[in-house]
């Protein structure tokens, strides 16, 4: 959804807005439509960590802008004619620059990171009807979140017949189902987007009614709510090897049951969709309301109250202000204390101005865009491997981990100088990058240092009708139990129950180690696709759009080599898949994330990690640029 202004922008709008660009981006756009990368100066480097912002002093930020409106200004006029690609020296340049250097490697996944505004480069550019007219296709698409919307659109422009199938009574997913107090994504606005599909932004990270009004926008505009069957859940999944179709069982919220057969069924349920609420003795005697974030009570008053916020992760963190702003008191249960990221921006508003330049000129948000992607896509994957020469420990896996901890850590403990109490409490017991690193800007030291708030650093034992146990024998009284305790992130497709060749279940095949070729396929499941499947979740080194978009490539080159080649089902070879599997497993050993002890959801209960990408973000983009019909087994 492309909100634009109502007339061309002028010089004049141009030198009003162009004090709020940032510079890195700024730069990058000059050097595009000069072609000439002598613009992009090392004194004016951007810091890779800042981006997009420069981090530059204020003196030479207005040098900058001041030059780049001067290139500029003679080029406005001729907008709707400039190159919409930079050429490959100038975009490899543009990278050497931001990050220091760019391994040759990484030069498709550059061209695959930098979007032209307006420009569905992925799209499929075949429609069914163009290589088999006369056979009929369905295609089963489980979820009507970010992956499963997605699908549905790579369908539809495929002239493919599909259904979206919604457990909830709308679409949007997390998007929908979350609606805490505070409740944001924690990744710049820009880069949580489709890449062809721009948004104006109010926020350099939304709160999640505008995440899902983007959602909303998305689907009714490509035309597909129409393809969603809302309040109806999967409960199976069969594959017929005699019919070589998909049977999918639902029921819906009346209690209706079905079964419908499909060519292909596409898994899009995501692995953030079933709260995890902890087996605590003695909860169901609680006399006061107790939810989990995920399924917030909005009939409950906190004025007065005394309330228990178990969980200091990604959702205990946002929610955790807003409910000690209302609450008489907070009691918060830390089981480990969270890494903080310094994120001044978090909770501020675009400037008008950047908004401008943002909404009209497409090419400087393609760099702005370029610009929050390209660290995260290149650069840090190398602060989260293990050093074994290090060596690494529970505080740091290796030398750049280290400056990791030593960087975050002076963060929170330059929060706490007037508050020695809270400094042992606050910082972690494991490395930087074994749990999820939340975006804070200060916000969450402030209300641990409140009146009204108590942060217990120790484990919660059982609970009783008026309040809570700890481990140390204390019973601290609460009228309100919030648990931001996360979701079973590791039960993928959970609790379908999934049966293909020969009977196999899924979940029997798999075990407590889920695993799926670059997230997506599974040998003796034929014709079934996961999107953010096992091993696609990102920490620092790589965009969850971004791999969502490869995945539905990979998806789509699929199901165009059935029809192309006349056969019915494929379905994934198990030589394939365990050298795969093999690869996988070795390099998680090799991130922080796979070697720590601490609990986190990356991992399951044996401690392995089945939901973190181990590898780099170009190994995900060559292995999904097609699905190799000599990978599979055509029947």
């Amino acid at each position: 959804m492309e909100q634009s202004s109502a007339s061309e922008p002028t010089i004049d709008d141009l030198r009003r807005c162009i004090h709020a660009a940032e510079t890195p981006a700024l730069l990058m756009l000059v050097a595009h439509l000069t072609d000439d990368a002598e613009v992009l100066r090392p004194d004016w480097r951007p810091k890779p960590e800042l981006l997009p912002a420069g981090g530059l002093t204020p003196d030479v930020e207005s040098q900058i802008r001041a030059l780049c409106l001067e290139k500029l200004e003679p080029l406005l006029p001729t907008m709707g004619t400039w190159p919409q690609r930079p050429s490959p020296a100038v975009l490899t340049a543009i990278s050497d620059w931001a990050l220091g250097s760019t391994d040759e490697k990484n030069v498709p996944l550059l061209h695959a990171a930098f979007v032209p505004p307006g420009v569905d480069e992925r799209a499929p550019r075949w429609t069914k009807d163009d290589i088999a007219a006369d056979r009929s296709m369905r295609v089963a698409i489980i979820g009507a979140g970010l992956s499963g919307l997605m699908a549905g659109l790579r369908m539809k422009q495929a002239g493919i017949d599909f259904t979206i199938i919604e457990k909830g009574d709308d679409l949007g997913g997390t998007w929908y189902e979350n609606t805490y107090p505070d409740c944001r994504i924690d990744v710049h606005s820009y880069i949580y987007t489709y890449s062809f599909y721009p948004y104006d932004w109010p926020s350099y990270f939304c709160r999640q009614d505008v995440i899902f009004d983007y959602l909303r926008s998305f689907a009714e505009e490509h035309g597909l709510v129409d393809h969603i069957v809302l309040n109806t859940e999967v409960t199976a999944a069969n594959w017929d090897d005699e019919s070589q179709l998909w049977t999918v069982e639902t029921i819906d919220d009346h209690g209706g049951e079905r079964a419908d057969e499909y060519d292909i069924v596409v898994s899009a349920v995501g692995q953030l969709n079933r709260p995890l609420i902890p087996a605590i003795e003695g909860l169901d005697t609680f006399a006061g309301p107790a939810f989990h974030t995920a399924q917030w009570d909005h009939s409950v008053d906190f004025a007065g109250k005394r309330v228990a916020l178990i969980g200091t992760g990604a959702s205990g963190v946002q929610v955790g202000p807003a409910l000690a702003r209302q609450a008489d008191e907070l009691v918060i249960f830390q089981r480990t204390a969270p890494f903080l990221q310094p994120t001044p921006e978090l909770r501020r508003d675009l400037p008008e101005e950047e908004r401008w330049l943002l909404r009209n000129i497409p090419l400087y948000r393609s760099y702005y865009r370029f610009s929050i992607f390209l660290p995260r896509a290149i650069g840090r994957l190398a602060a989260a491997t293990i050093d074994p020469d290090y060596p690494p420990t529970e505080r740091a896996v290796s030398a750049v981990n280290e400056q990791l901890r030593v960087l975050l850590t002076d963060y929170l403990l330059g929060q706490v100088e007037d508050r020695p109490d809270l400094a042992e409490k606050i910082i972690p017991d494991y490395p930087p990058g074994a749990k999820r690193i939340i975006r804070d800007d200060g916000t969450w030291i402030e209300t641990l240092k409140r009146d009204n708030v108590q942060l217990v650093a120790d484990g919660v034992e059982r609970v009783d009708e008026t309040g809570v146990w700890t481990a140390d024998g204390e019973h601290i009284p609460v009228d309100v139990i919030v648990f931001a305790t996360g979701f079973k992130a590791s039960d993928f497709l959970m609790p379908m129950k999934v049966t293909g060749r020969g009977g196999k279940d899924l979940h029997e095949t798999w075990g407590i180690d889920a695993c799926a070729y670059f997230g997506i396929a599974v040998p003796d499941f034929p014709n079934m696709f996961c999107l953010y499947g096992p091993n696609t979740g990102l920490l620092l080194h790589g965009n969850v759009v971004f791999f969502l978009e490869c995945q539905t490539v990979y998806l789509l080159s699929a199901i165009k080599t059935l029809l192309e080649t006349g056969h019915r089902a494929m379905s994934l070879r198990h030589d394939v898949f365990e050298e795969y599997q093999e690869e996988v497993t070795e390099e998680s050993g090799k991130r922080v994330w796979g070697w720590s002890k601490t609990h986190s959801w990356y991992q399951n209960a044996e401690g392995r990690s089945t939901i973190m990408w181990p590898l780099t973000a170009h190994r995900y983009v060559e292995g999904t640029r097609a699905a190799e019909p000599e990978h599979y087994e055509l029947t």
